[in-house]
């Protein structure tokens, strides 16, 4: 058999492979330091999963349909002569507006900083040497001293289910919708599957969303989760927790789900959301020795550093937690690392949750079952939204802020949030728990003045109803 030739054979410092998040961060930070930067991607346009089918396309979606549940409650907009309709369609070509935006601005970090771009397939040679397979079939090679692996990660597909049906999605694959269901089942609670519920049902589609669990995202503090469970059967959709597919079979006109429990159900179209599997199988990874575990994602120490001393990966190909925002984070450190042969910064402990729902969530540090479960003496200090008049002005009265913090030294110990804008709200009580020498205490949303009116001022009402109950 002849050996395939390189067109070129170029040398680098760094080889990274994956332009989200993670590979971004990695090579802004290595470029930016010196080195000699090659960035791969396999697909035409820059950004990874997280701008074209993840965070970026989905988070554009709820932002147009929350605004069009706000449109047609306001009463400013009811009555003849207003349109209150709009098409899954008219919505992604929004969603697309805003990944062009993105891809533009991304492109423009690599030309500044004078990272080499190499659009192709990336698969390992040996730990120096990287074959990139254009989509031509020609290949070029890059040797290197460093690589760092963000292939990022695609949704699970077991092989049970006909993905290649027309009723039958993904999350990637939603994003091609081109039909407008009546119905749809959702089969995974987590944070995609009740995402997409909110999504659905804030267009008027009837929602079935199936949860293998015995409650909705039960990594949340349960008042938060149990929140979400009631606005969402409020909207209309119907929540079935412990259920587990028999079969999914898809039809001309619907799709229908067997559950293990025997019951029965059916509708225009499915939307799989059930985990997600790391983007590692064109790597050909045996060649320099990485296992990656049954979801394809890697081990990796606290620098992100494999099995290979030169070899590195950040974001989803190594799991937990998953999210763009400590993805890029990750390939900062990772960086780092490479840079100074060693690390002394670490992503902080507590990493804000941030999910879009309707209403959407978010919360940092400790839940009430963990503190109660660390026998961790605690108060609870809660702020309801409809009691905010910046919340009442803006008709956005749903949801509470809630504040946990140590009975006798008032440190802040957790933080949840439900309603809207709650992933920004977040962040003002995140600053503060990371304090030092005292300074993470809840006084100081008491003595702090608070512009008004504003949904932060949240801080203040809660926190005054924390200290108010340690005087019962």
């Amino acid at each position: 058999m002849t050996a395939i030739k390189p067109e070129t054979e170029t040398e680098y410092d760094v080889v990274v492979i994956g332009t989200g998040p993670g590979g971004e961060g990695a090579a802004m930070q290595l470029a930016k330091s010196g080195y000699n930067v090659a960035i791969v991607e396999k697909h035409k346009a820059l950004g990874g999963g997280c701008t074209h089918w993840g965070t970026i396309p989905s988070k554009a979606l709820r932002h147009s349909v929350s605004r069009l549940i706000e449109y047609n409650n306001n009463p400013l907009f009811s009555g003849p002569g207003w349109q209150s309709g709009m098409t899954f369609s008219h919505i992604l070509h929004y969603a697309e507006s805003v990944i062009r935006k993105q891809v533009k601005l991304r492109s423009s970090f690599y030309d500044r900083n004078d990272v080499t771009v190499v659009h192709g397939t990336a698969s390992f040679l040996d730990k120096n040497r990287i074959r990139v397979t254009k989509l031509d079939g020609s290949v070029d090679d890059l040797i290197t001293k460093h690589v760092v692996i963000a292939t990022g990660s695609r949704p699970y597909n077991p092989e049970d289910v006909d993905f290649s049906h027309p009723r039958i999605y993904d999350s990637d694959k939603v994003l091609s919708l081109s039909h407008e269901p009546k119905t749809i089942l959702i089969y995974g609670a987590g944070v995609v599957g009740s995402e997409y519920a909110s999504i659905f049902r804030g267009m008027g589609v009837k929602v079935d969303l199936i949860n293998q669990r015995e409650r909705l995202l039960s990594f949340l503090d349960a008042e938060i989760s149990d929140a979400l469970s009631y606005h969402l059967r409020n909207s209309g959709v119907v929540i079935r927790h412990n259920e587990e597919y028999e079969s999914i079979t898809g039809h001309d006109d619907k799709v229908v789900l067997k559950t293990k429990s025997g019951k029965t159900m059916a509708a225009d179209c499915l939307l799989f959301a059930n985990g997600r599997s790391g983007n590692i199988e064109q790597l050909d990874c045996q060649a320099v020795g990485l296992e990656p575990n049954y979801r394809g994602q890697l081990e990796v120490n606290e620098n992100y550093q494999t099995s290979v001393d030169n070899i590195y990966a950040v974001g989803d190909i190594i799991g937990y937690p998953s999210l763009a925002s400590a993805a890029y984070d990750q390939g900062r450190i990772c960086a780092s690392a490479i840079i100074n042969g060693n690390c002394d910064k670490a992503l902080i402990s507590d990493i804000p949750t941030g999910i879009y729902t309707i209403p959407e969530i978010s919360s940092v540090g400790k839940t009430e079952e963990e503190l109660t479960e660390m026998k961790v003496p605690y108060e609870v200090g809660r702020a309801q939204f409809k009691h905010l008049a910046r919340a009442q002005i803006s008709g956005a009265d749903v949801g509470c802020l809630k504040l946990l913090f140590h009975r006798e030294t008032r440190e802040l110990l957790g933080l949840h949030c439900f309603g809207e804008r709650a992933s920004e709200i977040i962040h003002i009580g995140q600053a503060i728990m990371e304090q030092k020498n005292g300074g993470n205490t809840i006084d100081y949303f008491v003595n702090t003045t608070f512009n008004y009116p504003t949904m932060a001022e949240a801080y203040r009402v809660a926190a005054l109803n924390g200290i108010n109950r340690l005087l019962l």
